[in-house]
This record gives C-alpha cells, sequence and structure tokens, in this order.
C-alpha cells in the first residue's frame, strides 16, 4: 500500500522563494515604466503606451522559445539558470542607461528572460512530486499564485515611492538586485530538484503533424488533420485536433488581455490628471495598481467558496469554466465603461478624486479571476497529456495578441480622450458575444491524467 506524504519537498521552498523575488521585479519595473518614458525620456504618451504593450506581448511570446529550448535541448533547471542571466542584465542596462537606446535594450533582455523561464519555472514546480504527494500538487500551485500576487503587491507600492524619492536609477536597480537574488535562491536547490531530461525532437509533436497535414491538403477525405494519417498515429492526430479546437475558442479571449494590461499604462496616464488628494493622502497613480493583487488575493476565495456556489444553488445554473469566462467578458467591458465615464469628466476639465478608479479596479478584477484563473484550468483539461504545454503555449499566446492589439490602437492614435476607452468597451462587448455563441458550440471534452 502506498504511503501518503504531506509535506512539500524541501526543494520547492527554493522554485516559490524564486518566485516572489522574480515577480517583485518583473511588476515593480513595468510599474514605472509608462512614467519613465513620459516624464523622462519625453516620449508623447501614444508611443509609450505602445512601446509598454509591445514589451509585454514580447514577454508573453517568447515562452515558446523557453519551452522550445528546455523541453528539446537544455531541461528546465539549465533554461531557467541561462535565461536569468539574460534577466539580471536586462535590470542592470534599464538601470546605468537612462536613454531609450538603453530602455530598448534592456526590455529586449529582460522580455527573453522573463518570458523564457515562464513556461518552466511552473512546469519545474510540478516536476517535483511523485505519486506519494501529488495530492499537494494543487496546493503547492495555490501557493505559487498567491507569491506571484505578494510580490507584485509590494513591488508596486515600493517601487513607484522609490522612483519619485529617489529616481529611475535606484528604482530600476532594486528590481535588478531582486533579480539577482531570484536566480541565487534558485540555484540554492540545485542538489534537490527532480531534473526532467529534454525530451529531443518530438517526431509526431503538434508542429509535426500540423506540417504533414498541410502538405497532404486535399489528398485525403476527412477534415485538415485526417492528410496526416498515413505518417502519424491516430492519439497523435487526436491530440493536434485538441489543440486546434481549443485555440479557435481563445483567439476571443486576445481582446480581453487588450484591456486588462492597460491598468499599468493607460489607466495610470489617466490618474495623473485626477486629484490624487484623498483624506489628506496624497495617492500616487502608479500604486494604485497595488489595488489589483490585493483584489485577486480576497477574490479568488469570495468567488469559489461563495458566489459560484450561491449561483448554482439558489439560481440552479452550473458554473462552467466557459461560463465563468463569458461573463468574465461582459464585467471587462463594462470595467473600461467606468473607465470612459471618468475620462469623460477630465475631458470637460472636471477634476475628480482618483479613489473613483476603485470601482474599474474592482470590476476588472472580477473578470480577471473568471477569466484568467479559470482559462488556465480549462485549457489543461481540454488536451491530452502530450500536448497540454502547447495548449499552455497558445494560452499565453492571447496576452500577445492582446497587447498588439493595444499598442496598435495607440499608436496610430485615432481615439481621444473618453472615445479610446469606449472602443476597448465595445470591442469587449462584440467579442463576449462572439465567444459565448462559440462556447454554447463547443463540446467539452476533458483529459485528466488516471
Amino acid at each position: 500500500m502506498r504511503v501518503l506524504k504531506h509535506e512539500f519537498p524541501k526543494q520547492i521552498k527554493y522554485i516559490v522563494g524564486n518566485e516572489a523575488a522574480e515577480r517583485f521585479s518583473f511588476y515593480g519595473m513595468r510599474s514605472i515604466l509608462v512614467v519613465f518614458m513620459v516624464s523622462q525620456l519625453l516620449m508623447p504618451e501614444p508611443d509609450a503606451k505602445a512601446v509598454f504593450h509591445l514589451f509585454v506581448a514580447a514577454c508573453y511570446l517568447l515562452p515558446l522559445f523557453g519551452a522550445y529550448i528546455s523541453d528539446r535541448f537544455l531541461g528546465k533547471y539549465k533554461t531557467i539558470m541561462t535565461l536569468s542571466m539574460f534577466y539580471c542584465a536586462g535590470h542592470a542596462v534599464l538601470s546605468v542607461w537612462e536613454n531609450k537606446t538603453g530602455m530598448y535594450v534592456g526590455l529586449a533582455l529582460i522580455a527573453l528572460g522573463a518570458g523564457g523561464i515562464k513556461p518552466c519555472v511552473s512546469a519545474h514546480v510540478g516536476d517535483q512530486f511523485t505519486q506519494a504527494n501529488k495530492h499537494l500538487v494543487k496546493k503547492v500551485f495555490d501557493l505559487f499564485y498567491w507569491m506571484i500576487n505578494f510580490g507584485s503587491f509590494f513591488s508596486t507600492i515600493i517601487i513607484p515611492w522609490t522612483y519619485t524619492k529617489y529616481g529611475a536609477q535606484v528604482a530600476f536597480g532594486i528590481p535588478g538586485i531582486l533579480m539577482f537574488i531570484a536566480t541565487y535562491v534558485f540555484w540554492l536547490g540545485r542538489k534537490y530538484y527532480v531534473h526532467v531530461p529534454p525530451t529531443g525532437k518530438n517526431a509526431s509533436g503538434f508542429v509535426a503533424v500540423t506540417w504533414t497535414a498541410l502538405l497532404n491538403m486535399g489528398k485525403s477525405k476527412g477534415d485538415f488533420f485526417s492528410g496526416a494519417a498515413k505518417k502519424h498515429k491516430a492519439d497523435a492526430i487526436d491530440a493536434a485536433r485538441a489543440v486546434v479546437k481549443v485555440a479557435k475558442l481563445f483567439i476571443t479571449v486576445s481582446v480581453f488581455w487588450a484591456l486588462f494590461d492597460q491598468h499599468a499604462s493607460s489607466w495610470i496616464l489617466q490618474g495623473q490628471r485626477m486629484n490624487l488628494d484623498f483624506m489628506g493622502m496624497n495617492i500616487n497613480p502608479v500604486q494604485l495598481q497595488a489595488l489589483n493583487p490585493i483584489m485577486v488575493m480576497v477574490l479568488i476565495p469570495l468567488f469559489s467558496f461563495g458566489l459560484y456556489p450561491a449561483i448554482e444553488k439558489y439560481l440552479k445554473i452550473k458554473m462552467t469554466p466557459l461560463k465563468k469566462m463569458s461573463t468574465g467578458m461582459y464585467i471587462a467591458a463594462l470595467s473600461f465603461l467606468f473607465v470612459a465615464i471618468i475620462q469623460s469628466f477630465l475631458d470637460r476639465g472636471q477634476q475628480i478624486n482618483i479613489m473613483w478608479q476603485f470601482v474599474p479596479y474592482l470590476v476588472l478584477t472580477c473578470a480577471e479571476v473568471m477569466i484568467s484563473i479559470t482559462g488556465l484550468e480549462f485549457a489543461y483539461t481540454q488536451a491530452p497529456r502530450s500536448v497540454k504545454s502547447t495548449i499552455m503555449s497558445f494560452w499565453l499566446l492571447t496576452v500577445f495578441i492582446g497587447n498588439l492589439i493595444t499598442a496598435y490602437i495607440s499608436k496610430i492614435n485615432i481615439f481621444q480622450g473618453s472615445a479610446f476607452f469606449l472602443f476597448f468597451a465595445a470591442l469587449m462587448l462584440v467579442v463576449a458575444f462572439i465567444f459565448t455563441y462559440s462556447a454554447m458550440k463547443y463540446k467539452v471534452q476533458e483529459y485528466i491524467e488516471g
């Protein structure tokens, strides 16, 4: 009889400690980036917003690179250690080289490091568990997500204050120090980690099956992937079908991220035009971002143990993952309607208090809990084990595409004032209808490992 273990493996503390410090470094740097570009580099606001969202987009495209070299060549540990060196170098460049060139070089190195290690660290956590303690995996990921928000909260409080008090060099330098500490903490656990070796080239992976199907288009009957049947086994083809099925549904989720990441760009710029005095305290618009991680930590248990069970019990509506995500999209549109209303007052020359932004922050965070966390769960269950990492990569790509959308709209600069926020509210509303319709037609097929 197998004896279950009830304690985390001792190496977990090194991975979780690394995650907290790394997220502090990333969100701390990110929190002041737009303000730095506008106030010190004197970039026009549309250009600053475009650069910010292109940077975030890169951070969610490069996980594909990190996952590839990790799975095929280096393994997770070596990939994390190698790319963390680029990450540290990016922070150093950003801190020392205070001009546009330095900023672009620094951001490129940070995007490579932050994006490249993103899929590896979370997967490395799961690798540390065996049959004897696999029941603790959910708890460790809860702890992992909590540490992300822990790091984010403190960085968005401390770094903006440091920037105001001591300037950009110190404010960008502190996240660099935290990233070095994160790398060191991760290195300390090297003797204890379970190291899953790289697999090498997968002859029946998603890309290989898709390429074979493309080469054989029109040569066989059935759907697109039936053309790969002569070279690949049925289970590999079914896995590829599952990836495409989920990916088509995920396309619309990109628009949510086009809205969500603006709380670190356009919302800050709006806040700077508002009355910053609240009950005798001077509120920094950049620090107001700390509302998001606090709200996330409060809303997750509130929704999981309160709201969802209440809806199912009293309204008799089963809150499936797709229903949660659909509802979250309508709520996200509502948050930007509130921001547009605030902006309309500012456009008319009326200065209102910055704490009015609390309302859209709360509404947008509700949408995040219903879409982001639920989407991760849904993505994981909708594909066989052989393509679960591919599905997760597609999920991260929705963030990449969303930030490209915002960067483009900001750059062309055709929407002024409240019209800018109304455009995104309307876009999100249209996409919410499309997602709802697609979700109704989607046939859920869960793949859970035994």
